[in-house]
């Protein structure tokens, strides 16, 4: 595990599955329960469909997708109903990994990448990192969504606007996610990577370092 930081100065994070925990049979259920009975095809834990997929790689607004869902729903949804709904797809962040990746910048360049959508980052997700009290920006050098960067995961566009816009080289990068297809992209651009599980997430990771 040591090698795997050695010559590293920037690290990488996804998001969902590495930083928030997810629940996707939440967030089904709750869009069933709302009228939408083809929650389950539209909603992936590492890719989403249709127009969900629209949405998180900026071809639909966030006021075009909830009019989009109604019409879905078959009834007149508020905008509450629709995004607290979706919002079920996030359970939390554990605070130990807040507080790991404050630790990690005085260290390394520390960034986020992440396959969102307006509608869950203006929300839950930005209130959900201010849980000790700041906001989202102190936890990374820079962010990446891509809903802004028009593109998506595990395409190589993303990673490649990520490599400009960052002024990071991609070896001396170590990137996290729980998908082996990002990865895949990812090692194939000559980023190092790690595979995050339940059982080898973000926390466990870096207790193995006592001098971070």
């Amino acid at each position: 595990m040591e090698r795997l930081l050695t010559g590293i100065r920037n690290l990488l994070f996804d998001l969902g599955g590495v930083i928030i925990d997810l629940d996707q049979a939440r967030c089904i259920a709750a869009l069933t329960a709302l009228g939408d009975t083809h929650a389950k095809e539209m909603l992936q834990l590492y890719a989403q469909q249709g127009e969900f997929m629209k949405l998180e790689e900026g071809a639909m607004s966030a006021t075009e997708f909830l009019d989009y869902m109604r019409r879905r729903i078959g009834r007149k949804a508020s905008d509450k109903e629709i995004i607290d709904a979706i919002n079920e797809f996030l359970i939390g962040i554990p605070v130990e990994r807040l507080q790991l990746l404050r630790q990690l910048r005085k260290r390394f360049k520390v960034f986020m990448l992440s396959n969102t959508n307006p509608i869950m980052f203006d929300t839950k997700i930005t209130d959900l990192f201010m849980q000790e009290g700041l906001s989202v920006s102190h936890y990374f050098d820079d962010i990446f969504l891509s809903y802004q960067l028009k593109a998506s995961k595990p395409n190589a566009e993303i990673f490649e606007k990520v490599i400009e816009q960052a002024h990071i080289i991609p070896q001396e990068t170590l990137f996290f996610d729980d998908s082996q297809k990002n990865l895949e992209t990812a090692t194939a651009l000559g980023f190092k990577t790690v595979l995050v599980t339940s059982q080898n997430d973000i926390v466990s990771f870096f207790n193995h370092y006592t001098n971070l």
